[in-house]
């Protein structure tokens, strides 16, 4: 069995009499060894507050309850960065990832949960990930498309939540089969069964719920790609992506991420490996 080492990481502020920015200087201990990270306030959140975006289009890692107040692992998640740095959190919702990526270049938030991808390190420096989910294909149930192998033929037609990490991969990936795009995760449900489309693609754990509702469906087995839930900063913020990618090894290594997984009653998910 491979022994992990343990990482602890503390962030302190000090606020400077000239400039009165606030800076932080984050101690990390790993293996008996001790480092510093240092950056300044306006690296990690420009107004004051710490202002975080999320994606709600993603029900595995956000929603809102009855009354609108947001949870989930993302949520739970940017509480507890908040709390480290010190600074008021600000939940900046999105109904879908693609809106997100984009405004990394608006200075609309200053950290942002979500999946990597080739086509959004362009404009948002990545942490590695710390967790990850299955993708696959929801087909009716008497479909000739019995496999992932399947799908990849010229006339079957893919419902798809519009730039989201799997659309972003398949886009690359596929040669034959056609997407049809969807706004975001839900409608793409709904222009499946509107348009009765071949397949329907999507996150394995929401497909499946999605197949326990609707008899007549079926999720194929295995998985097309892997989407990486990560955090990341505009491409600019050099110390704070530093910052960030050291929360992230500890929330890993302390079993944080495990503890919010079984909190927030997750299926299907799995905490990332180490760096």
């Amino acid at each position: 069995m491979k022994i992990r080492p343990l990482l602890k990481l503390t962030a302190t502020r000090r606020i400077s009499s000239s400039t009165q920015r606030t800076a932080f200087i984050a101690s990390l201990k790993s293996a008996g060894r001790s480092s510093l990270i240092q950056f300044d306030s306006t690296d990690l959140a420009s107004t004051g507050r710490l202002r975080v975006g999320i994606n709600f289009g993603n029900a595995l890692l956000a929603k809102r309850d009855a009354n609108g107040v947001p949870h989930g692992i993302a949520v739970d998640l940017a509480q507890e960065l908040a709390r480290r740095v010190g600074l008021p959190l600000e939940v900046v919702s999105y109904a879908a990832a693609a809106r997100l990526a984009d405004d990394a270049r608006t200075a609309a938030w200053d950290v942002a949960f979500l999946a990597t991808d080739p086509d959004r390190a362009a404009d948002i420096v990545f942490t590695a990930p710390y967790l990850e989910v299955d993708t696959t294909y929801l087909v009716p149930a008497g479909s000739p498309l019995r496999a992932l192998a399947d799908i990849d033929r010229q006339g079957v037609r893919i419902a798809i939540s519009e730039r989201s990490a799997y659309d972003l991969f398949l886009t690359r990936d596929l040669k034959h089969a056609q997407l049809v795009r969807a706004p975001g995760p839900n409608e793409s449900v709904d222009l499946f069964f509107s348009d009765n489309l071949d397949a329907l693609a999507g996150l394995t754990p929401l497909l499946t719920e999605v197949a326990d509702k609707h008899s007549g469906t079926r999720v194929l087995d295995g998985r097309f790609t892997v989407v990486q839930q990560a955090v990341g900063v505009p491409r600019a913020r050099h110390a704070a992506a530093a910052y960030l990618a050291v929360f992230v090894e500890d929330i890993k290594s302390s079993g944080l991420v495990a503890k919010l997984i079984e909190k927030n009653e997750i299926r299907g998910v799995s905490v990332a490996i180490a760096a």
